[in-house]
C-alpha cells in the first residue's frame, strides 16, 4: 500500500449524546508529518470516554473515542524519529509541546490541553477518518481515537515498549493507571512513613494504592462503598479499608492516623466525597483531585478548616507524569511484582464494547480492555 493511500477499517462511533457505540466501516488516512499510524491491538476503556459520550466533557460528535490504546507502528510521518514501523507502542495523552508548561516538564497540564485532547481534530481542523458516506468523523481524541482497528497518533504521545509483554496488558497504562500512580509518585510526592488515603477504588484509585505502597507510605487507607473493591485494595497494599456507607469516614481516618492524613486522593468525582478528602487531612496535608465531574461542578469547603491547618488542594491531570519516562517505570514496577495492575483488567472483544462500558459503569469490571487486533 502506498504512503498516500487510505485504508478501510472498523471503528466504534458515538453519534449522539449518551448513545451506544456503533462499529462501522470507515476510511482512515495516512499520518501527517508529525503523526504515527498505529495498528491497534488493544484499548482500555476509561471514565473519560464515558463522560464524553454523555457530553459531561465537551467534544464534538459524531466521534471515535478511545485513549488508552496500544499497538504496532504501521507507518510514520516525515518528521517522526522516535519510533519506526514494527515498534510496539502505548499511546497516552496529547500536548502541544511548545507552551511554557510543556517545556517545564508538565505536559499533562499543557496550556492547550483542551483543544489537543478534546478538539475532535488536528490543530488545523482536519480529521483522519471519514464514514461510509464520505462524511468526516471527529477523531484525534487524546491524539489517538483508539476505539478502532487503526489510529493516527502524534509522535509526542506514543511510548515505545518492549515486545516481550503483551500489548493487551499494557494498553491501560496510557491514562487511568498512569493517572493514579503518577498522582502519588509524581504530583503529590507521597513520602516514606506518611499516611495516604484513596477515595474511590476504580482503576485510578487502586493504582494509587499500589503506588502509595511503592512510595513507602506506612498507612495506606482505601475508601469505597463496594466490598469487593475494598477487598482488592487490601490485597494490593492497603493497610486499612473503610466502607463509606457504614462508617463516618473522616472520623475513622483521624482515628487511624491519630492526626489526620498526610495525603488524600479523590478519584470519584463526587463533590461530597471531595469534601471528605479535604476534611480528613491533618496539618499541612494535601488533597489531590483526579475525579472528573461535569464542567462547572462546585464543592463547599470550610475555609478556616483549610487555612488554619495549612491544608493544600491540588488539581492533577494524568498524574502530572511525562509518559515517555513514567510508563516504562510502571512497566518495570510490574516486572518486579510491585505494580500488579493485571489484576484489575478484564478483556472484551471489540464487538462487545457497549457491554464493556456498561460493566465499567455498574462497577462489575474495574478496567475493561478491548481486544481489537493481534500483534
Amino acid at each position: 500500500m502506498g504512503i498516500h493511500e487510505s485504508r478501510m477499517i472498523k471503528a466504534a462511533i458515538v453519534r449522539k449524546t449518551g448513545g451506544a457505540m456503533t462499529i462501522e466501516n470507515v476510511t482512515i488516512g495516512q499520518p501527517a508529518d508529525d503523526e504515527v499510524l498505529v495498528r491497534i491491538v488493544a484499548t482500555g476503556i476509561c471514565h473519560t470516554d464515558i463522560s464524553v459520550r454523555d457530553q459531561l466533557l465537551p467534544m464534538p460528535l459524531p466521534a471515535v473515542l478511545g485513549h488508552e490504546g496500544a499497538g504496532v507502528v504501521e507507518a510514520v510521518g516525515r518528521s517522526v524519529t522516535n519510533v519506526v514501523p514494527g515498534d510496539h507502542v502505548v499511546m497516552s495523552y496529547a500536548y502541544c509541546g511548545s507552551c511554557d508548561l510543556c517545556h517545564s516538564g508538565h505536559p499533562a497540564h499543557c496550556e492547550n490541553v483542551l483543544p489537543q485532547c478534546f478538539g475532535g481534530s488536528r490543530a488545523d481542523g482536519s480529521t483522519g477518518i471519514t464514514d461510509s458516506t464520505g462524511t468526516s468523523i471527529h477523531d484525534h481524541f487524546f491524539a489517538q481515537s483508539s476505539f478502532a482497528e487503526y489510529a493516527l497518533a502524534n509522535k509526542r504521545n506514543v511510548v515505545k515498549v518492549d515486545k516481550d509483554l503483551p500489548l493487551e496488558l499494557l494498553a491501560p497504562l496510557g491514562c487511568g493507571l498512569q493517572t493514579g500512580a503518577g498522582a502519588v509518585l509524581q504530583a503529590l510526592k507521597v513520602t516514606p512513613g506518611s499516611s495516604f488515603v484513596a477515595f474511590g477504588l476504580g482503576a485510578v484509585g487502586l493504582a494509587a494504592v499500589m503506588a502509595a505502597k511503592i512510595a513507602g507510605a506506612t498507612k495506606v487507607i482505601a475508601v469505597d462503598i463496594n466490598p469487593e473493591r475494598l477487598k482488592m485494595a487490601a490485597e494490593l497494599g492497603a493497610t486499612h479499608t473503610i466502607n463509606g456507607k457504614e462508617t463516618d469516614v473522616v472520623a475513622k481516618i483521624v482515628e487511624i492516623t491519630g492526626k489526620g492524613a498526610d495525603f488524600a486522593l479523590e478519584a470519584t468525582g463526587v463533590p461530597a466525597v471531595l469534601r471528605q478528602a479535604i476534611d480528613c487531612l491533618g496539618i499541612f496535608g494535601t488533597c489531590g483531585i483526579v475525579g472528573a465531574p461535569a464542567l462547572g461542578t462546585e464543592v463547599a469547603v470550610d475555609v478556616m478548616g483549610v487555612m488554619i491547618p495549612g491544608k493544600m488542594i491540588k488539581g492533577i491531570v494524568q498524574g502530572d507524569a511525562v509518559s515517555s519516562t513514567f510508563i516504562p517505570t510502571l512497566i518495570e514496577f510490574y516486572r518486579q511484582g510491585r505494580f500488579p495492575f493485571d489484576r484489575l483488567i478484564k478483556h472484551y472483544d471489540f464487538a462487545d464494547i457497549n457491554q464493556a462500558i456498561e460493566d465499567s459503569e455498574n462497577g462489575k469490571t474495574i478496567k475493561p480492555v478491548l481486544r481489537i487486533g493481534t500483534a
